[in-house]
């Protein structure tokens, strides 16, 4: 410190004080050369004149305590409007904490603040501002701020939106939405602090981002998916509402609507991006692992979706009330369990969090969570369903629930006693009994009446209708997130039942989620075609006939002409198990190709038809052009259009996805200017350059891509080794791409010597219609959100004061933020890098036949420092030893379900990609399965049911339309419904 104090000292001008000067620096520099940084640059919390880490864990304090106020101030204001205001305001206040407590941490990045843990440990001094702003949420303390902060987005959008609407609602759902709020501020006050300092003091420079984090997706992916999960904080909050206040009606649903798109569309790209990332930076040539993390944002997905269609027969029906509360429900229960599964690091994952205490406070509040929703559910089931009790149907299905559970672990042999497993027998019907009591308390001890409201509830009338379609959607949509829930707890429950770890990898999701995404692309043609209550056969033949007649047309082309192309009808059957499910699997996989592309027409036919039917109406009714037409029909019924839309865009995402069944790929070890072929491709290595920032030194391979003698173009596959992660080097992929295919380029290794680069080259067909896709599936969300004019209009003249408060809290909260960002781009940092890209460690790995292949892709890296990637992907030395170890043993004629079960005697269960289909094991299909089957038979049967109710009154008059309809009368019904739809 002594040439600080020189420094400063008064009196410094002149030669005394030169001669005071030149002492300070040569102090500096002498204490520098011992290895001491002066004060200038260590980092201290206590910097600026204040210390940054008091103050951002005082203001996570005041979140907390202006949190609870809110929601106070909201109970209290049940009953007593003139609060509602006063509400609304101590909601924008905390939200303002919120952002604050953002801008101090992203301050300390910024500033160097390595006295504070979080920074030190994801930072270091050569990393650039963007990848100091992303390191926000690179690690668990901080995303969980990062969440909080995107969480009072929507709040603070939701405050300024709701104004004076709702207002019965309105307490209820200020205090859902605080109680979410105050539960992630209590995690980081407790268990997650980003502003926690280091016990040791303040080190001079910081660990440094992981080079895997360090790219410009992690700029976009990770905010754009916590938008997607933080989002259904809001829905949740109207459906704890309408339960709380018994407000039940449509209203709630017409509210919530634009909330739902918004959170679905966010959590769709957040996914697509995260797909994206993995394709272009995770280095293994696909777009979907079926990680965890990735499964954990899937899930929610699924419900919501589920949700979006079920809502439609409940605006048009009055019916579904309990499904669609349960689907709502589902999906925000859903987004707190995925983050817990990621980050209590229960379940190992590349994306997932270290193993930490923070589990047990997400496990406290899902299960309190869960006990008051559905608590809430019970209490409001007579209203729900109009009055109906709990009957026989409700306690047989408790009974079968029960029932198959146990019947599964006697079947997967679990080493529990007989007690035990008839102890779960109970289970369904004990949920069933306490629903019950909840009923008899209400209607019987308490005698407080059935509340109905809404629209009259209207009975299925027929399975033949659009209502049963979509019931169907909900049916495979469920099943889908059954099977992935219980793939993805599946080591959870193998290690509490037996005490033994398991692996399911993606292999297994690939070949169990074929049929059900193929039965989905159906559905999603037939759905639109069938009209809704009952469709009668004529109705049916004219709506089929074009659809079916160019799936057939597409069928024909590519069972006979797909060959010719390079794109075969049926590929080589890749089975994953040696049982006859295994048989059963891989003939499906086979015969994939041929019906993905035809159920792709189909659904593209569908879609179509439909707008061609509603731009011919307008032309032939309106006079109008096509083009305006096309416009005009759009706008008047955007949700329904809007959807269509969104059909294209799953249309162009399965047609991407088929591409996949014909990867061709090839590994080789090259000097410069020999080439490697895959397909009608050459690969040429051209040479071996290195370029350095103050980052990281980077390997390039020039290789230039030829295809009949034509150069194509130069492509740059790398490898980074980053200063602050030496060990850690990343492989760079370089990627061609056009519509019909993807060149993708992969670099391994470079011999210093001899400059001899190892290379793996992949073809991927189709892949850019991925990303198509997904652009049409958001551009189609769009469309069905657009507000219509009348609410446009009337908020335009919404009264003035009100308007002047909501812009100037707006305005106070926005220049809030400009000021805290002005004052985090003053802060002096470090020399900006380039923007790079990093991967896993996969490897190019030399597989000589389809049968090694097959071997390796079973089997797990078990090296202990690597990512444990199967053997057929992973590079490693140990991989290679291990490779050529069981090569030698398929040489000696050794069969392939022998060499896995050795290999997992040797190593444990876990180092098996995919378990096996015995014991304990099957009931990773078989559970699901059986509750697929068991949801379709009960589906069918309680459909059949109640469509009987309506049959007798509307088959007269169905029969009658039938034997009246033409096309005047198809045009007049759908120029009907349009009208209908207008202002949607």
């Amino acid at each position: 410190m002594l040439w600080a104090r020189v420094a400063r000292r008064p009196g410094a001008r002149g030669p005394a004080g030169e001669r005071r000067a030149r002492v300070a620096r040569a102090l500096h520099r002498s204490v520098g050369n011992a290895g001491i940084c002066p004060p200038s640059e260590v980092p201290s919390p206590h910097m600026h004149g204040f210390d940054i880490a008091s103050v951002g864990t005082l203001l996570l304090g005041a979140i907390l305590v202006s949190a609870g106020y809110t929601f106070m101030l909201a109970v209290a204001s049940a009953g007593r409007p003139q609060l509602a205001r006063s509400v609304r305001w101590a909601t924008l206040a905390t939200l303002g904490l919120v952002t604050t407590a953002v801008f101090v941490l992203a301050y300390a990045f910024q500033a160097h603040e390595f006295g504070i843990r979080y920074v030190a440990r994801y930072s270091d001094r050569s990393m650039s501002p963007l990848y100091l702003w992303t390191a926000l949420w690179g690690g668990q303390d901080g995303s969980l701020l990062w969440w909080t902060f995107l969480s009072s987005v929507y709040i603070g959008a939701f405050t300024l939106w709701i104004g004076d609407r709702y207002r019965r609602l309105q307490p209820v759902m200020f205090a859902t939405l605080m109680s979410v709020l105050a539960f992630f501020v209590i995690l980081q006050l407790y268990a997650a602090n980003p502003f926690a300092t280091s016990f040791g003091g303040a080190p001079a420079d910081g660990e440094g981002l992981n080079p895997l984090l360090q790219n410009y997706w992690m700029a976009i992916h990770p905010p754009a998916l916590y938008m997607g999960l933080t989002g259904w904080a809001v829905p949740f909050a109207f459906v704890v509402a309408a339960l709380w206040t018994g407000e039940l009606d449509e209203a709630w649903i017409h509210g919530v609507r634009r909330w739902v798109l918004v959170a679905w569309a966010f959590l769709a790209l957040g996914n697509m991006l995260g797909m994206f990332w993995s394709y272009e930076e995770l280095g293994w040539g696909g777009y979907w692992a079926w990680d965890p993390v990735e499964n954990a944002s899937f899930l929610p997905w699924l419900s919501a979706t589920a949700y979006i269609h079920s809502v439609m027969i409940q605006e048009r029906r009055g019916s579904l009330k309990v499904w669609n509360v349960f689907l709502l429900t589902l999906t925000f229960i859903l987004t707190i369990f995925g983050t817990f599964l990621t980050r209590s690091g229960l379940i190992a994952s590349v994306h997932s969090f270290a193993r930490s205490d923070i589990g047990i406070y997400f496990g406290f509040y899902l299960i309190g969570l869960c006990i008051f929703v559905f608590s809430l559910i019970g209490y409001r089931l007579p209203d729900l369903r109009n009055g109906a009790r709990i009957g026989w149907v409700e306690w047989i299905a408790g009974a079968a629930i029960g029932i198959i559970a146990a019947i599964v672990l006697v079947l997967a042999e679990v080493a529990v006693s007989w007690w035990a497993r008839l102890a779960i027998i109970p289970v369904g019907l004990v949920f069933v009994a306490l629903l019950k009591a909840i009923e008899v308390l209400r209607l019987d001890v308490l005698r407080l009446a059935p509340q109905v409201s809404g629209r009259q509830q209207r009975s299925l009338e027929s399975i033949v209708s659009r209502e049963f379609a979509f019931l169907l959607n909900n049916w495979i949509l469920l099943g889908m997130a059954v099977f992935v829930l219980v793939a993805t707890t599946f080591p959870l429950l193998s290690e509490a039942l037996r005490g033994e770890t398991v692996t399911v990898g993606p292999d297994y999701y690939n070949k169990w989620m074929v049929p059900f995404g193929l039965i989905l692309l159906l559905l999603t043609g037939v759905g639109p075609l069938i009209a809704w209550r009952k469709a009668t056969g004529k109705n049916l033949l004219n709506a089929f006939a074009f659809p079916i007649a160019f799936g057939a047309v597409m069928f024909c082309l590519h069972l006979f002409g797909g060959e010719a192309a390079g794109y075969p009808p049926l590929v080589p059957p890749d089975e994953i198990y040696e049982t006859w499910v295994g048989v059963a699997l891989g003939k499906v996989y086979s015969v994939t190709p041929l019906f993905s592309t035809t159920l792709c027409a189909f659904v593209f036919a569908t879609v179509v038809q439909e707008f061609a039917r509603g731009v011919l109406v307008r032309m032939r009714t309106k006079k109008e052009n096509p083009i305006v037409a096309l416009v005009e029909l759009v706008l008047r019924a955007r949700r329904r259009y809007g959807g269509y839309i969104v059909h294209v865009g799953i249309v162009l995402m399965f047609w991407g996805f088929t591409g996949a069944a014909y990867d061709r790929d090839a590994e080789s070890s090259l000097r410069p200017g020999q080439s490697l072929t895959v397909g009608d491709f050459e690969f040429r290595y051209d040479r071996v350059r290195m370029e350095a920032d103050s980052n990281k030194r980077a390997v390039y391979t020039d290789v230039t891509i030829l295809r009949d003698g034509q150069e194509l173009g130069v492509v740059h596959p790398a490898k980074f080794i980053y200063r602050s992660h030496p060990e850690m080097p990343t492989t760079e992929v370089a990627i061609q791409t056009s519509l019909l295919r993807d060149l993708y380029v992969i670099m391994s290794a470079v011999e210093a010597n001899t400059q001899r680069g190892t290379f793996r080259v992949i073809e991927r067909p189709m892949v850019l219609w991925i990303w198509l896709g997904g652009a049409f599936l958001l551009l189609g969300v769009f469309i069905a959100g657009l507000p219509k004019l009348s609410e446009v209009l009337a908020s335009a003249e919404a009264p003035r004061p009100r308007r002047a408060i909501a812009a100037a809290g707006l305005t106070a909260l926005l220049l809030l933020s400009l000021a805290l960002a002005g004052l985090v781009l003053v802060v002096p940092r470090a020399s900006a890098q380039t923007d790079s890209s990093s991967t896993l460690h996969a490897g190019t790995v030399v597989i000589e036949d389809e049968e090694e292949r097959r071997l390796f892709s079973r089997l797990l890296c078990e090296c202990g420092d690597c990512q444990r990637l199967p053997l057929h992907t992973c590079g490693c030395g140990w991989a290679d030893s291990m490779r050529a170890e069981l090569r030698g043993r398929l040489a000696r004629g050794e069969e392939i379900n022998e060499i896995v079960a050795g290999y997992r005697e040797r190593f444990g269960a876990s180092s098996i990609a995919i378990p096996s289909d015995e014991g304990l094991d099957r009931a990773l299909w078989a559970v699901p399965v059986a509750a697929f089957v068991l949801a379709a038979f009960g589906l069918v049967v309680r459909a059949r049911r109640v469509a009987k109710l309506g049959e007798a009154d509307t088959d007269a008059a169905a029969q009658t339309a039938e034997d009246q309809v033409d096309d005047a009368a198809i045009d007049q019904q759908l120029e009907d419904e349009l009208r209908r739809f207008e202002g949607d």
